[in-house]
């Protein structure tokens, strides 16, 4: 049972990661402007707020439902997440998998920690060149809380469609 709670070093990991960068560029980079650009203009790095969810989708509604929305729900959402992680055994999901949902309450609790204290506005800072892909020039602006549930729900997604091998000491079923 005490290996079940160890990915949540990695939830914490990630938390502290969003939030302290949120609030460096909070502090050093005024909102809708462009700190600098790397790498051939591959990276940006910028302040801009969103206050819905992905693609600024939902940016219209009515406060009270944006609140339900964006942060209840997801509240609950991740708590059952993080139950289903504690308590799921070694047939229902690997370690690698535990680790992944764990990322994914990480980049969700970082998100809605914005959405409670930052007047339901995300900071997002991040900008990269999608050199036409999907008919844009640039990806829409993420932090490191969108970029931690997105990488880990693609792995996850991935874990699932390909199945996981027998982790040591399990006994394969005959």
């Amino acid at each position: 049972m005490k290996r079940n709670f160890k990915p949540f070093f990695l939830t914490a990991l990630i938390i502290l990661l969003d939030q302290v960068t949120k609030a460096l560029v909070v502090k050093h980079i005024p909102v809708n402007t462009v700190y600098g650009s790397y790498f051939s203009d591959f990276l940006r790095i910028v302040h801009v707020r969103n206050n819905a969810v992905a693609f600024s989708i939902g940016s219209g509604l009515p406060y009270v439902l944006k609140v339900v929305l964006f942060i209840l729900i997801p509240l609950l959402v991740l708590f059952f997440l993080a139950v289903y992680m504690v308590k799921a055994d070694k047939k229902e999901l690997s370690t690698f998998e535990r680790y992944l949902i764990a990322a994914i309450i990480g980049g969700g609790c970082g998100n809605i920690i914005d959405r409670i204290f930052r007047s339901m506005s995300v900071v997002d800072f991040i900008s990269t060149n999608n050199y036409g892909l999907f008919g844009m020039d640039r990806f829409p602006t993420y932090n490191i809380a969108d970029a931690s549930v997105v990488v880990a729900v693609v792995l996850f997604l991935i874990s699932l469609l390909f199945g996981r091998k027998v982790e040591k000491g399990e006994q394969e079923e005959t």
